[in-house]
């Protein structure tokens, strides 16, 4: 701000495998949302080098970016952000709408298929105010999924959700990276890190530990709760 400058970020250096299920985890103003925004190309004003599924992101101008994030990244937030009065099938459809390459010829049909695949086949007429929170952190996911991202980015998935509840989303989450799809979970909290592959932890922002712990069913889990 004015002259000063304060970086929110400090020689992080973080490599992300193909398949993996990480999460970064962090105090509040930690740095953890700032990286995260590097990743999902929504923050393009750092110094350093950043490449996304073999294309150098930094550098990049405002169009490719969206291209970007539009095609290889999938989002996931703690409030939905779903259209309201709008149904399930038409939320994931919307990505497919701004979709400029023309690689989807039946938008209708992949919208029904990542609904089917998070477990909401049957609730495709269904508008917002009708579903319950885990419903609507399912169709979100659903929508970032839709495009086949190379990474799905999920920012506090489970902040505004129940235990059972959450439970029940890191097990969708389990599964579709079981499927191969590489997840990242952005969150403070700690009970997550039971259920992943890796648990990458900042502090002022530093990574401070990278560590493998061993991932734990989250199904099991909803089992026995």
């Amino acid at each position: 701000m004015g002259e000063v400058q304060v970086p929110a970020l400090r020689s992080v250096s973080l490599q992300i495998a193909e398949g993996d299920l990480v999460a970064i985890m962090g105090r509040s103003g930690s740095g953890k949302s700032t990286l995260m925004n590097v990743i999902g190309c929504l923050d393009a004003d750092f110094d350093g080098e950043y490449t996304l599924d073999g294309i150098r992101v930094d550098g990049l101008g405002r169009n490719d970016l969206a291209d970007i994030r539009n095609t290889r990244i999938g989002f996931v937030f703690q409030g939905f952000n779903l259209l309201p009065r709008t149904t399930a099938l038409e939320n994931v459809e919307l990505p497919l709408l701004y979709d400029r390459t023309g690689r989807v010829r039946k938008p209708r049909a992949r919208a029904i298929e990542a609904l089917e695949r998070v477990g909401l086949g049957d609730r495709l007429g269904h508008v917002t105010t009708q579903l319950s929170g885990g419903q609507q952190q399912r169709v979100a996911i659903a929508r970032a999924i839709v495009n086949e991202p190379s990474i799905l980015l999920a920012d506090e998935p489970t902040g505004n959700l129940d235990t059972r509840t959450a439970l029940d989303i890191m097990s969708l989450f389990q599964d579709l990276n079981d499927q191969g799809i590489t997840i990242v979970l952005v969150t403070h909290d700690s009970d997550l890190s039971r259920y992943v592959k890796r648990v990458i932890e900042i502090t002022n922002g530093q990574i401070v530990s990278d560590a493998a712990p061993g991932r734990t069913s989250a199904r099991d889990a909803l089992g026995s709760s």
